[in-house]
């Protein structure tokens, strides 16, 4: 079986860095994290030039990338192209997300989505924010469609979970009952609160029936008050897992310092919330017939509103270890090892027999090079020996 190693960079296992050690692939699959004493010299070796070889990152909340937007007429040529353009970016395994649809159009995708499981790769699952969401809170979404659950819903989302090997489903506490909460992860659905204008004790009941995370913390959602924490001070206070958008224009940074220090470590992931444009030197595009404007780093409805996020998880992960200041390997595993843990997947650690998801950071932070199933997607910036 073909065999390379990379060396030359601190390699990062998800969950600690290691000096002087490299990854041996084999094939598709990580053969070994060695000693630099140990490796072969027949192999052939990537020398890179510093930095840090870590997982390939997972991404839990794509809404479009490569030009296509996740919408209801999604295909799974068109799933492939958006899991291929993130995979460029770093993130080789990631959930699809649509955003507030129709019910037709929410069967449509999930049938799309179940279709491309064994066909494509990087394709982790799906993730549906919306359409049960709080009007209040729509933010980008389309408030026309937002509708409380039903019954036909359910089944609806049941059924697919049989055929996805992972689904998020974001909705407001209001908008679904507990016993549907309940029902849903159960089946092992994972709930995601969001887009919601609800008090903590709604928000604590939803999470008591089974919701274990909160969709892009702080954004669309009640904020923290004296009076009445909302769900932000749910998010803060209970054992829910948050994604985070680090882009220092949906959360400023103080907050997201704040928000670190009130959470326990690991409970916290970042999400690129990333939208048609990713991967594509696209200035506008639209989003259910409304124009979206790509500028000064953010996407925005032509009213102001932000409407996703023009980020990828390299850009959020340097964000953090330089902005904020956070430990490199705590920054690391929020998109590696921590999200892929939630979805119950094998990505986002670097261990013999798992596969050869990798990517390598530069010295600035910066995304230099990919390997998916052991192949280069970028060519990597080293010298070969």
């Amino acid at each position: 079986m073909e065999q390379l190693i990379l060396c030359g960079a601190r390699v990062f296992d998800g969950t600690r860095l290691h000096d002087d050690r490299a990854v041996v692939i084999e094939g598709d699959r990580i053969a070994a994290l060695a000693p630099l004493s140990a490796l072969p010299d027949s192999a052939p070796r990537v020398t890179l030039d510093g930095g840090v070889i870590a997982p390939g990152l997972v991404d839990l909340q794509v809404n479009g990338g490569g030009g296509v937007m996740l919408d209801g007429t999604a295909t799974v040529e068109q799933i492939r192209t958006i899991c291929a353009a993130h995979a460029r970016l770093g993130a080789t395994s990631i959930l699809p997300t649509l955003i507030t649809d129709t019910a037709g159009a929410t069967r449509s995708v999930l049938a799309a989505g179940i279709a491309a499981v064994p066909r494509v790769p990087g394709f982790a699952g799906m993730h549906l924010e919306g359409p049960h969401l709080d009007p209040r809170r729509a933010g980008a979404h389309d408030p026309t469609l937002i509708r409380p659950m039903d019954q036909d819903d359910l089944e609806t989302l049941l059924e697919a979970k049989t055929g996805l090997p992972a689904l998020i489903v974001t909705l407001a506490p209001g908008a679904a009952t507990p016993e549907q909460i309940r029902a849903m992860t159960d089946n092992g659905i994972l709930i995601s609160l969001g887009h919601s204008d609800c008090t903590r004790d709604e928000a604590e009941t939803a999470h008591l029936s089974g919701a274990r995370l909160v969709t892009h913390l702080f954004n669309a959602m009640s904020q923290l008050g004296s009076r009445e924490p909302g769900l932000v001070g749910a998010a803060l206070s209970l054992p829910l897992h948050a994604g985070l958008i680090a882009d220092g224009i949906h959360v400023h940074p103080e907050t997201i310092r704040l928000a670190l220090q009130a959470k326990t470590e690991g409970e916290i992931f970042l999400v690129s919330d990333a939208m048609a444009c990713a991967g594509t030197d696209q200035t506008e595009f639209t989003l259910g017939g409304r124009r979206i404007l790509r500028q000064d780093g953010s996407l925005r409805l032509e009213t102001g509103t932000l409407a996703g996020a023009d980020l990828s998880l390299p850009d959020a992960i340097r964000f953090m270890v330089t902005e904020i200041g956070l430990p490199p390997e705590r920054a690391l595993a929020m998109a590696s090892r921590i999200p892929a843990g939630l979805i119950g997947s094998q990505a986002g650690r670097i261990a013999p027999g798992l596969p050869a998801d990798l990517i390598h950071l530069g010295e600035d932070w910066h995304l230099a090079a990919v390997w998916q199933a052991g192949k280069p997607l970028a060519q990597p910036k080293s010298s070969t020996a």
